[in-house]
């Protein structure tokens, strides 16, 4: 057994083959995808200052950031040889070919080898269908559905003469109509689908062939291909990182695509690789062998062995860039194919800025941003006069940071930084005039006020997710040693010289002032050091360090020995900017009893600082659950006590669920709402919830998880997302909403009832996947409280229109089967049964469909309770369906009986019978047209001209209709056609038909009038005193609103929470970002 760089082991008798398959993973009750990058509800890198004098309140950005960078460990080959052959490769294919992929291998430059696999091209295709199959396979999947084979089976029984009274094109023509528009939208969307298809796939890329760089097409790469990749440039494919123009091939890529984020992350060739650099022909000629897993769905992980000349090397997701990534701040990388294809984020005082405040003048610092404005004189004036405390402050978060500057532009300083808010500390400190310059593994250089001076480092003492803070310590050119040290102010606080007490009280007020704000806050703090103490603490640091045993707990035992005694320079509170009326549409949303869910890709404290931002979480909740088990019955149990703190009797015996699970494993169900005994949070991240993903645990899950008022799902891959979703459509009797802006959201979107898509700069797949898109978080109460509701009414209004006005037409057959002797003859004439649905009675509900509204937008938003009766489901359902039956029925009654009297033993004036079965026909369907158009006109609340056109209109166009098919001339040329010569003309101009038609409307539409007016007063629903509260109002208006900043109570909340990582401190005193190469050398973060 070989101990490998960072824990990892291996063994050399199963060389192997009993590796667990890491994955990866590529590309959220209302789900939301955590928010990252500009597209998103949050934005990072805002800053607010307030130093010890003098506050002063602006934002700066950080536009280049990077995520982490991880303690790179070089790598150790393997002492014995491993070869293999192709016919024991392929041996082992088929085998896989059987029981589906299992391992993956293939080898450099040669792609006749990598072919015998059969591994897939890299061509993607989301289209479904092409020339040829359209037709067929269009008219099959519309056929899926109930409706339209309920009409082709209707269609089929019509062509036999012998069982159908009715002529064929009454069923053909409105299922042409049906099936043409569908079958025009489908292929509309299709088009797009190729089109985009082809755009991805003919993308250019350089590829290796021959010893030469060539441009070929994304869809022509290969496995085994070696491929050239420029800045700015997407990755074709996942490729192994073989070498780049960084110094020690690091390869710099943004995953914004992927996970969602726009923070940096950087990748590192393998030594063996990268000294190849771009040497071409070195290129050609490298032949190594690559065996790894299958392609699976997990981005943090991957496994696998890279052999050349004889030496195996060990890979992991480090080395390998995925396809859909960015490179970013690298002139050029090359890399290996792996996988092809494609794959499913003074007076202490606040300054008030408008349009009127007088900027800061800073041309005294020639290297501000000319972007940069400032406006308060105070902290300025302070900086000029030469201010030692304020100058100590800026000194500190310039020298006290990870950040890696570049100038690749004379003139134009770039820092690359691993998290926004490092990005912007640093960036404020140049601004006022401390320069972040430039740096080595063992130098700082820092222009401060013009003065350039060279700072010696001697040791970083790196951030973790426990210690919450971080330390430089530095020799100044005035050979003192000082430790300059920010932090979470709550850690920070403690450690602190007790001669800071007052000053420290003060600080805390104006943290509290920072928190209210919902800022994120830090505290910046030096300690000099005795030259004796720091070589005597060195020593120690280097013993703990070179540990073997205990490595982490030591160090930080000896980091705890500095970091103390500190003194207190100041303050900082940053922002995490959201979009305009993110909290107030998430506090709108909760109102109308929306459950909001936050699943994303980001670290737990980002995505819980994220949601107090946001109004999900807040300081008045009874309780917060993290859920952070790494196996299934820790897992287990912490749901368990979440689940007895809200609601204890959940886990008795009698529980529904658990009488489920032990009694009807396998039957589909519904897990009902539950009533907690308080507010919770749920915080669970992406490990727990793999093991809570499987078998019963789901249930655990979803039945703890909707009991609380805000659940964050955090560091989740874009599987685990679908799979979240799925969860809860599966056992929950809910519509699901999902929402996002980055390609890791697809899934997601795609898996949700309403996907929506926010459009950014993490691209488009969000918005091309989804039934929504919008480029505001805010528009989402729109979508839901105004739009969303407004189509669930006339939804509801248009399916009891549709049943109604069908019962009534068709039941009228039932009572005059009695008096046909049940010979099957229709009541109404051949064309007003073709015409009924298709035209005279569509563009009046079509009208209600388009343009009803009960209320309007504002009061839409005003009382977000309205969209209540559409979670419940009120306004149309099994009861409702019985309503529209039951009003079908007596209508048809009435329909067919006031008709039948009228006309029974009636003459007219002349002496002529009107007692016919023509005149009869007319009456009746006249009577009908006319009660259904006046049910429609009832149930429009917005009359608009067009709703006007539509109601009236048809009611005018049945009119001329008749009187056309009715006319001399048209059953004259086709008398086997048109048959009711003269019947409209006839039976029209006798009064007493007019009394039956209004008799007819009138006895149909008093229960409908009756009972919309003795609803609200004798059964009312929560709505309805809600319309009477809008109706009140209109009355009486109230006074308008008065948008306030929301504020946010309590707790301060450490900006070392966004976006950072333990272990850049190391790479930097490595000498590994060096724009230079050198030879290599074993270093440790820490000089003497």
């Amino acid at each position: 057994m070989k101990q490998l760089g960072g824990g990892e082991q291996i063994s050399e008798k199963g060389r192997g083959r009993k590796r667990a398959l890491w994955g990866r993973g590529r590309g959220v009750a209302l789900l939301w995808a955590g928010p990252c990058g500009s597209g998103a509800p949050a934005q990072k890198g805002a800053l607010r200052w307030r130093s010890l004098e003098t506050t002063a309140a602006r934002r700066w950005w950080c536009f280049s950031e990077m995520k982490y960078i991880k303690p790179l460990i070089s790598e150790i080959p393997w002492n014995y040889n491993w070869n293999y052959s192709a016919m024991s490769l392929l041996d082992r294919q088929s085998e896989g070919r059987q029981s589906g992929e299992q391992e993956r291998y293939l080898q450099a430059n040669n792609r006749e080898f990598n072919s015998l696999f059969g591994y897939p091209n890299n061509s993607i295709k989301t289209s479904k269908y092409n020339a040829l199959n359209f037709l067929p396979m269009n008219l099959f999947e519309q056929f899926q559905r109930l409706a339209n084979a309920y009409f082709l089976i209707l269609l089929f029984l019509q062509l036999i003469p012998q069982i159908s009274s009715l002529a064929w094109y009454t069923t053909v023509i409105p299922l042409m109509v049906v099936l043409s528009i569908t079958a025009v939208k489908d292929g509309v969307d299709d088009m797009k689908r190729h089109k985009n298809d082809n755009q991805v796939n003919n993308r250019s890329v350089l590829v290796l062939m021959n010893g030469r760089i060539v441009t070929d097409k994304w869809m022509n790469i290969q496995v085994g291909d070696i491929i050239k990749l420029e800045n700015n440039q997407l990755v074709t494919a996942d490729i192994l990182l073989l070498s780049s123009s960084e110094p020690y091939s690091l390869t710099y890529i943004e995953t914004a695509e992927l996970d969602g984020e726009t923070n940096l992350k950087v990748k590192q060739a393998i030594s063996v690789t990268s000294d190849m650099e771009d040497n071409l022909k070195l290129l050609s000629a490298f032949d190594g062998e690559v065996r790894c897993e299958s392609p699976n769905n997990r981005l943090d992980r991957f496994t696998g062995t890279l052999t050349y000349k004889g030496k195996n090397y060990i890979l992991n997701h480090d080395r390998l860039i995925f396809r859909g990534c960015v490179i970013r701040n690298t002139d050029w990388c090359y890399g290996l194919v792996v996988f092809t294809g494609d794959v499913y984020d003074k007076n202490r005082q606040k300054v008030e800025i408008s349009e009127k405040t007088e900027k800061v003048d800073f041309s005294y610092n020639r290297l501000a941003d000319p972007k940069f404005s400032f406006y308060d004189k105070t902290l300025v004036e302070a900086v000029k006069r030469g201010d030692r405390w304020v100058h100590l402050f800026f000194v500190s978060l310039s020298l006290c940071h990870t950040v890696i500057p570049e100038e690749k532009v004379e003139g134009e300083l770039v820092y690359q930084a691993q998290s926004p808010d490092e990005g912007a500390l640093v960036t404020a400190a140049r601004n006022f005039g401390f320069v972040f310059r430039s740096r080595t593994s063992e130098t700082i250089m820092v222009v401060e006020m013009g003065e350039i001076r060279i700072y010696k480092l001697l040791a970083i003492l790196d951030f973790n997710n426990v210690r919450k803070r971080m330390s430089v310590i530095v020799r100044t050119p005035e050979n003192r040693v000082m430790l300059f040290c920010k932090g979470a102010d709550t850690i920070l606080c403690q450690l602190l010289h007790p001669s800071c007490r007052s000053l420290r009280d003060v600080t805390m007020e104006h943290l509290d002032d920072f928190a209210s704000d919902g800022l994120r806050t830090l505290m910046v703090a030096y300690r000099e050091l005795d030259n004796a103490f720091f070589q005597d603490w060195s020593r120690k640091h280097s013993e703990a360090f070179l540990s073997l045993e205990d490595r982490e707990n030591k160090i930080s035992i000896v980091y705890e020995e500095i970091e103390k005694d500190l003194m207190l320079l100041g303050a900082t509170a940053i922002e995490d900017k959201l979009q305009d009326g993110v909290p107030e549409t998430i506090i709108t949303l909760s109102q109308a009893k929306i459950k909001i869910w936050v699943l994303t890709g980001d670290k737990q404290e980002t995505a819980v600082n994220i949601a107090y931002a946001c109004n999900i979480f807040d300081d008045e909740m009874d309780g917060m659950f993290i859920v952070e088990g790494e196996d299934n019955e820790t897992v287990w149990q912490e749901l368990r006590s979440a689940r007895e703190k809200m609601k204890p009797q959940s886990l008795l015996e009698s529980d529904p669920i658990d009488d489920y699970l032990t009694t009807k494993p396998r039957i589909p169900f519904k897990i009902p709402e539950e009533v907690p005994s308080g507010n919770y949070g749920l915080v669970i991240n992406g490990y727990s919830l793999a093991h809570a993903l499987e078998g019963n645990l789901e249930l655990e899950l979803l039945q703890t998880a909707c009991m609380c008022k805000g659940v964050i799902c955090c560091r989740m891959t874009p599987l685990q997302k679908a799979q979240v979703v799925e969860l809860v459509k599966r056992y929950k009797k809910v519509v699901t909403l999902a929402i996002g802006d980055g390609a890791n959201d697809v899934s997601m979107i795609k898996a949700a009832h309403i996907g929506v898509g926010i459009s950014g700069q993490e691209g488009m797949q969000a918005m091309l996947n989804s039934d929504f898109a919008f480029s505001q978080f805010c528009y989402l109460q729109r979508l839901l409280l105004v739009h969303g509701r407004w189509s669930y009414n006339r939804m509801c209004k248009f399916l009891s229109y549709f049943f109604y006005k069908n019962f009534a037409f068709t039941l009228v057959h039932f009572w005059y089967a009695f008096y046909s002797g049940f010979s099957a003859q229709t009541v109404y004439d051949t064309w007003f049964i073709t015409f009924y649905n298709l035209v005279y009675t569509s563009l009046p509900v079509l009208g209600v469909s388009l343009f009803d509204q009960d209320v309007n937008e504002t009061w839409s938003l005003r009382f977000p309770e309205l969209y209540e009766p559409g979670q419940h489901n009120l306004y149309f359902n099994k009861k409702e369906f019985v309503k529209c039956l039951v009003h079908g029925i007596y209508s048809s009654l009435v329909l067919f009986f006031i008709p039948m009297g009228t006309i029974h033993n009636s003459v007219r004036t002349d002496g002529k019978e009107i007692s016919d079965y023509q005149s009869f026909s007319t009456i009746v369907q006249t009577s009908l047209l006319c009660v259904v158009t006046m049910q429609i006109a009832l149930e429009t609340t917005y009359w608009t001209m067009i709703s006007h056109i539509f109601t009236w209109g048809s009611l005018g166009f049945y009119f001329c209709i008749l009187f056309f098919l009715y006319s001399d001339g048209l059953c004259l040329m086709f008398p086997n056609v048109f048959q009711l010569l003269g019947v409209a003309r006839n039976t029209l101009d006798w009064p007493q038909v007019w009394l039956s038609v209004v008799l007819s409307m009138v006895l149909c539409m008093l229960p409908v009038i009756g009972y919309h007016f003795l609803k609200p007063l004798f059964w009312p629903v929560r709505v309805d005193k809600v319309i009477d509260r809008i109706h009140h109002c209109m009355s009486h208006p109230l006074p308008p609103r008065i948008r306030t900043r929301l504020k946010h109570a309590g707790s301060r909340r450490s900006a070392y929470a966004f976006s950072h990582k333990q272990g850049f401190g190391a790479l930097i005193t490595s000498g590994k970002t060096l724009k230079a190469k050198f030879p290599k050398k074993n270093s440790f973060p820490f000089k003497k």
